[in-house]
């Protein structure tokens, strides 16, 4: 009998998790909020849920930031920008014949179980049964909002809602974060502002996108081995990125002693040599439009824009149901997919690689989910995954930052392992 699964978005993960499905002989029906697919690459997306701002472009280069079994076409730039992302993903759907499983316009209320199937309730009030799902939705659309701008009487956006500099010309601009977005944001809006400022509370290493006139993930590759440590890896990083943009600390930044996400931008460091971006510490306090910053300064500003990431959010799914560990942005999966008092929910997208392509990790999930669907791997007893994810969380807790921002946060080295192990039948 054919099986049918549920997928909840249309973007990378749901699109790939559907090519593998199908292939396997699984029907799928993919339930897509906005009229188009590629989620959060679709600019301006009308499902409301995009934080893609006009100037978007790929960190990871494209050669290495494709789905395994799609390249891009052999002219497309390092860097794509959104709208070839987005082009690139209706060719994805287009050419595995995935377009017409999607359902546009649909918004998901409640996900619930059905005796040995699911029941699936949408905004129209229409009902559907399954015998699966997968959740799709990415991690990206809820805003995590910093509580100390609370104050603030100025002009204040997460950077969800950051599009273009124009609003934000001769203005006064504070901007929260050196993260990817943050770092991206400060240095798009600092064009048309009378003054950017950047605040980076944690210590950030800001690579260059290009080194010795390729993209700096060729370099890596070419210098970094798997039996490095982490901290010889950081050492190197640190030290070539010294070579191209000197120390972190004339620019106001803290270098890093410890591991932390990897930040590349091409322009960022020029911007603030220009002095049309200054960095500062973290924020101590906030009153009307004046900012009062850990270094003892105080400056005013007309506009905050808050790149302070996102909260894990399943808004339809049950407490009960939810992998979502509550008050974190961590999520209780087996090897981040399985639900592990649940054989038939399975989850896509949620991590943040350390290093690498999040578009190419999702073939590994999708891949695994196929195999875990249709018993290819053996799915272990509930006990051994959650002593499974139990340990995984004992790990990363010793290699990262106890800080929302890595409650996601993935290894691929030994993610890639971990499934190996299930492959070979050696799980838990």
């Amino acid at each position: 009998m054919t099986r049918h699964f549920a997928i909840i978005g249309a973007g990378a993960g749901g699109l790939c998790a559907a090519k593998y499905l199908t292939a396997k002989g699984v029907d799928v029906t993919i339930f897509e909020a906005g009229s188009k697919v590629g989620g959060l690459w679709v600019y301006d997306n009308d499902s409301g849920m995009s934080p893609a701002y006009k100037s978007l472009h790929i960190n990871s280069e494209a050669k290495v930031s494709s789905f395994i079994d799609f390249p891009f076409p052999d002219d497309a730039p390092l860097y794509p920008d959104h709208a070839e992302m987005s082009r690139y993903f209706e060719r994805y759907a287009d050419y595995f014949g995935l377009t017409p499983h999607v359902r546009f316009g649909c918004r998901i209320k409640t996900v619930e179980p059905d005796g040995e199937k699911f029941q699936i309730l949408l905004d129209s009030d229409e009902t559907a049964v399954f015998d699966g799902v997968v959740v799709a939705t990415g991690h990206q659309s809820v805003p995590r909002h910093p509580l100390q701008v609370d104050g603030f009487t100025g002009d204040y956006v997460h950077a969800h809602a950051y599009r273009t500099p124009a609003p934000y010309a001769d203005k006064r601009v504070l901007v929260i974060g050196p993260g990817n977005s943050g770092v991206d944001i400060a240095a798009d809006v600092c064009t048309v502002t009378q003054k950017t400022v950047l605040s980076a509370r944690s210590p950030v290493l800001i690579m260059p996108r290009m080194m010795f006139g390729v993209p700096n993930s060729r370099i890596f590759l070419k210098l970094e081995r798997p039996f490095m440590p982490w901290r010889m890896r950081i050492w190197l990083r640190t030290m070539l990125t010294r070579m191209f943009h000197g120390r972190m600390e004339q620019w106001g930044f803290r270098t890093p002693k410890t591991r932390t996400h990897p930040i590349s931008h091409p322009t960022l460091i020029s911007q603030i040599a220009w002095g049309r971006v200054s960095v500062k510490p973290g924020i101590a306090n906030v009153t009307g439009r004046q900012v009062s910053f850990t270094d003892g300064t105080t400056e005013a500003f007309d506009s905050i824009i808050a790149a302070t990431g996102y909260n894990t959010e399943i808004p339809f799914l049950s407490e009960a149901l939810s992998p979502v560990e509550a008050g974190t942005t961590h999520v209780n999966l087996y090897n981040r997919v399985a639900h592990p008092a649940n054989a038939r929910l399975y989850f896509i997208g949620f991590f943040d690689v350390t290093g690498g392509s999040n578009i190419r990790m999702m073939d590994d999930q999708a891949k695994y989910i196929a195999a875990l669907v249709t018993g290819a791997v053996k799915r272990p007893a509930e006990a051994g995954m959650r002593r499974a994810i139990a340990i995984e969380r004992a790990w990363t807790a010793t290699q990262f930052p106890d800080s929302p921002r890595y409650g996601l946060e993935l290894d691929p080295r030994r993610y890639r392992k971990l499934l190996a192990t299930d492959y070979r039948g050696r799980g838990p």
